[in-house]
């Protein structure tokens, strides 16, 4: 048999996309800011391609203009669309300071009352939206099963939400590299973490109970739609900084509309609500908690 020769064989390798014209780029901006509220800058233009040339190779080398027009029109394309841009850093217990609140005031105070003051006894709802990998839910889930243990009739529901389907079925698997446990505190690590044998050494994996306590949901913030009730903490950490001041105000809306009247949203650290947080009040910095409705007497004057 014949061997193909090097121009040959490079023929049936998927070919390199044309450059991103500033047109198609524009295209992308609307589309992505249209589904998601995300915006993209000019600086993210390199990003965008970085991200999107994998699976124009994937579908033979077609073009960025070609790719756009694909994913206009197919809803499941637009899906991986999303999925490819989004970034998805995380830590176990990102952001110290938040959990510290939680242990040292309010659990202890939840435990104190006997409830949440939700109206829902010891009932306790957590959103962690925009949850990447898993690991906000699952520190949550530790430090919530620690202070508000089964045996006193606690019950403990944690929805974690992402834009990205793939990244959600990461989450689910609930198993990360083994050196990720030098971010969890060794009591916790001890009671709640699985370390991996055999084919799963190197890794580790939450346990069944917290795992039990945790459900995956894709949800798109920029229009919200699949969630139902509301809950007593909610965790939205890194995920506005990618939104312009108007899809940022909406964001912030939908999350508060599902926030108990008691409850705290938590926001990251470089994040702040300035000039559209008229409806909470800081707790500390970058936690708040809705404002008391004002009477329409009140608001009259």
């Amino acid at each position: 048999m014949k061997e193909r020769s090097l121009e040959e064989r490079e023929s049936f390798l998927p070919r390199e996309p044309p450059p991103l014209s500033d047109r198609e780029f524009t295209g992308y901006q609307q589309l992505v800011y249209r589904e998601a509220g995300i915006w993209l800058s000019p600086a993210k233009r390199a990003l965008l391609v970085g991200r999107v040339s994998r699976r124009l190779r994937e579908l033979g080398g077609i073009s960025f203009g070609a790719y756009l027009q694909r994913a206009e029109a197919d809803e499941a394309e637009r899906v991986r669309l999303l999925d490819a841009i989004c970034t998805h850093e995380t830590h176990f217990f990102r952001e110290p300071r938040h959990f510290e609140l939680l242990e040292r005031e309010v659990l202890p105070r939840w435990r104190a009352k006997g409830g949440t003051g939700s109206g829902e006894g010891r009932r306790v709802r957590v959103w962690s939206a925009g949850c990447s990998t898993g690991e906000e839910p699952f520190s949550l889930a530790m430090v919530l099963r620690h202070h508000l243990p089964a045996e006193e009739g606690w019950n403990i529901e944690i929805l974690a939400t992402d834009l990205s389907t793939s990244i959600l079925e990461r989450a689910r698997q609930a198993l990360w590299p083994l050196d990720k446990a030098e971010e969890i505190p060794n009591h916790y690590l001890r009671a709640y973490m699985l370390r991996g044998v055999g084919s799963q050494e190197g890794k580790m994996k939450a346990g069944p109970e917290l795992r039990s306590l945790v459900r995956f949901q894709r949800v798109n913030l920029n229009d919200g739609h699949g969630l139902m009730g509301r809950f007593d903490l909610v965790f939205c950490r890194n995920v506005l900084i990618y939104f312009d001041t108007a899809s940022k105000a909406r964001t912030v809306e939908r999350l508060l509309s599902h926030l108990c009247p008691h409850g705290l949203l938590f926001l990251g650290h470089a994040e702040s609500l300035t000039g559209i947080g008229w409806r909470v009040r800081t707790v500390m910095p970058t936690v708040y908690t809705p404002r008391p409705p004002v009477s329409e007497a009140a608001r009259r004057g």
